[in-house]
């Protein structure tokens, strides 16, 4: 049984490619800079898509009356049924035609297109980490009496999403419910003691370059095994440059549907500026069993969306999207089962060839 998300790609995907090196392969594979790209024309036409240019050739769309896959030269984004989505590589060009790294299309094109059916169980059990707090105040704006510290929002809004997923049916753990001081590994363990079903932790954002000017949500997963992160926080494993295999590679594919869904249905709801879905191996979600996301909710240093962030009605919005965002992730990828019968096997989605010719082995990153 084919499992398939009626995701409609729309928008750009990638190309910086004038200071890499390719070097030519049979079969519409090429390798630039050691990784191996599939030339997309030939790509789309193996999987039943139309392809049309737009921007003077340097835009790619590819269609098949139900998905839109859009790229564009020079920018590292994938926008996906206008959510924005961040590359493991770049897309590539050569000679005029653009290539894609075989990487991305089994972590990021496969399992948003063709997502992966699952087990879920009834009910489903949530762990919500509130960032920081206690002595790590996180994010701090403002100074004096007049400072806001990022570990007072991040606990309102886990208090506010607590409320509204145990509306909705779920069973929900905090990592902390007050003002107090958790070590990054320990969110995770409570997580994975707990055989929590998915785990979500929430932060809110600050930039110190045009804090005027940048807004807007962005939600990361974890980084596909063999890439770097898109996240730039410096937040990553021992050793920068670190592109191993963690233990949440094991739910990678789901991560990245969770992040995806939630990050849209925030943008959407509350029309703001898409910050796109990212990668890490942030320490919560590197050490997670289960698909785990991480949200930034915003910028508390942007003047007008930092008033919203201190609001509790718009934090309560916020907190209901989230629970929008997770239920339609459900619907996506879930075949609820009760934990007392717990028999019936998840379908794989088996839609699309990574190459050319051969079968996708699906999405597995960090």
């Amino acid at each position: 049984m084919k499992v398939l998300a009626k995701f409609i790609m729309g928008g750009a995907v990638a190309c910086i490619m004038s200071c890499l090196t390719a070097m030519g392969r049979p079969g519409g594979l090429t390798s630039f800079n050691g990784q191996d790209y599939l030339l997309l024309e030939q790509w789309g036409a193996a999987n039943g898509f139309q392809e049309t240019r737009a921007n003077g050739g340097r835009g790619l769309w590819l269609e098949d009356g139900r998905t839109r896959l859009g790229f564009q030269m020079n920018t590292s984004v994938a926008e996906i049924n206008g959510e924005r989505v961040r590359l493991s590589y770049p897309i590539a060009c050569q000679g005029g035609q653009l290539y894609i790294s075989e990487l991305d299309v089994a972590t990021l094109i496969h399992p948003l297109v063709d997502p992966p059916g699952i087990q879920v169980r009834r009910p489903v059990t949530i762990c919500v980490d509130p960032g920081h707090g206690g002595r790590d105040t996180g994010n701090r704006v403002g100074s004096g009496l007049l400072a806001r510290n990022e570990k007072t929002y991040t606990l309102a809004l886990a208090l506010a999403l607590r409320k509204e997923l145990e509306e909705a049916g779920f069973r929900v753990i905090l990592t902390r419910n007050r003002d107090v001081y958790v070590p990054l590994p320990a969110r995770p363990g409570l997580a994975n003691e707990r055989r929590a079903d998915l785990f979500v932790s929430l932060h809110f954002n600050a930039s110190q370059v045009d804090s005027g000017s940048v807004s807007g949500p962005e939600t990361y997963c974890i980084t596909p095994e063999g890439a770097k992160s898109s996240n730039d926080h410096g937040e990553e494993m021992d050793g920068a440059a670190d592109t191993g295999w963690t233990t949440a590679n094991g739910h990678e594919a789901e991560s990245l549907i969770l992040a995806y869904e939630v990050e849209k249905t925030l943008v959407q709801g509350l029309h703001a500026p898409d910050r796109d879905v990212r990668r890490a191996r942030f320490a919560v979600l590197r050490d997670a069993r289960m698909p785990a996301i991480l949200v930034e909710g915003g910028y508390m240093t942007n003047p007008a969306e930092g008033n919203k962030i201190k609001s509790a009605a718009y934090r309560e919005e916020m907190a209901r999207l989230i629970v929008t965002g997770i239920e339609q992730y459900l619907r996506v990828v879930g075949r609820m089962v009760d934990t007392r019968s717990m028999t019936e096997a998840g379908v794989a989605g088996t839609r699309f060839a990574a190459g050319l010719g051969r079968e996708s082995q699906g999405g597995g990153a960090q």
